[in-house]
């Protein structure tokens, strides 16, 4: 357990770090002041400042925060003037750089998290091979066999789309609907096309093809940075399908996993791989790192109020109408957001802990 703890402090400090680090750097090249980079929530535990930053560790390992001059109308020099709005504002504020500098700034959170687990896939990507898809074995009344599909084929495109990793196959099989899929492979450098469709399990409650697929193939050089942009590539679209399924009903929020469920998915992924050792424990943290990041990124460019997404959509919206919506409306908005956050947080993790009791 105590293992545990450090890895979710390690992943989520890491993670966090890298989104508020990206909204640091981009502000700064905008000149716009930052008072307060902030990792954790809850009370203070290490506080210093530095030049006109204030940096803040906090007690939990979840979160973080990055506080510029003048946003949401908090400007430093509030305390001095008794937050007398006549008093001469300072330099730097969020609200008086250009709107595209804004946009770049707020932008440059989720951005650096797809940075961040590029950079990490890479460590995974050499260190273990990846899939390709590839077919393995076939299995006898499936759809796949039936198809004219062999062992030895690669997967090029599932629906139009564009097929890198056995993964993308995998996923779009368990959470299919069971409509029929187009599949183009190549066989002996000959491209063909056929149509497969799904046949459902009852046992396991999902659909399968038929097929095992997965050909281990060790990258180096260009390779290594190609499968490495597709792993993200494809965690990012794992996401975001994972957001249109919860949309659509066939997710429900029960499906959502908050900092507890998180905690217990590591817990059981480093139990289930101490056995081949330490560095396959490493890799699949580092891995697991890399899903969180993405999570954290495609999440916070979702158009919701009090998100990342959110305050870039009224950027954009004054960046079309060439001013900004009145900062009190936009304001009543984000707060909205916030608290319906909050209350979606406390029932998540209250999931998370009933499951747990289960």
């Amino acid at each position: 357990m105590v293992l545990t703890v450090i890895v979710f402090v390690l992943i989520f400090g890491v993670v966090v770090i890298a989104h508020e680090l990206g909204h640091f750097l981009i502000a700064k090249l905008n000149g716009i002041k930052v008072l307060q980079f902030s990792v954790g929530m809850g009370p203070d535990i290490i506080k210093f400042t530095k030049g006109e930053t204030k940096y803040v560790l906090k007690l939990l390992p979840i979160g973080g925060a990055c506080m510029f001059e003048g946003e949401d109308g908090i400007y430093s020099t509030d305390t001095d003037s008794g937050n007398d709005k006549s008093a001469e504002k300072p330099e730097g504020a969020f609200s008086d750089a250009n709107v595209w500098a804004r946009i770049a700034t707020v932008f440059a959170g989720p951005f650096f998290n797809i940075i961040l687990a590029f950079l990490l896939s890479l460590i995974v990507v050499s260190f273990a091979q990846v899939r390709i898809p590839v077919i393995l074995t076939l299995t006898e009344g499936y759809p796949a066999k039936e198809a004219g599909l062999k062992e030895g084929d690669i997967i090029t495109k599932v629906n139009g789309e564009s097929i890198y990793l056995s993964a993308e196959v995998t996923f779009m099989s368990a959470f299919g609907t069971g409509e029929p899929m187009e599949i183009q492979y190549k066989r002996g450098g000959e491209k063909y096309t056929t149509i497969v469709t799904p046949k459902f399990s009852e046992q396991d409650n999902r659909y399968y093809i038929g097929f095992e697929i997965g050909e281990p193939l060790e990258c180096k050089g260009l390779d290594l940075i190609k499968y490495s942009a597709c792993e993200v590539r494809y965690w990012v679209k794992a996401t975001v399908k994972s957001l249109a399924m919860l949309v659509r009903g066939r997710l429900s929020v029960n499906d959502l996993s908050g900092p507890v469920g998180i905690a217990v998915s590591i817990d059981e992924t480093i139990e289930e791989t101490k056995p081949y050792g330490m560095p396959t424990v490493v890799l699949n943290m580092i891995n697991f790192a890399v899903l969180l990041s993405v999570n954290l990124g495609v999440m916070n460019l979702l158009p919701l109020p009090a998100l990342d997404g959110g305050r870039l959509l009224f950027m954009f919206v004054e960046g079309v109408r060439g001013k900004p919506v009145s900062p009190e409306k936009e304001g009543l908005v984000h707060f909205i957001g916030f608290v319906a956050l909050m209350i979606l947080m406390v029932f998540v993790l209250y999931n998370d802990i009933a499951k747990l009791f289960a």
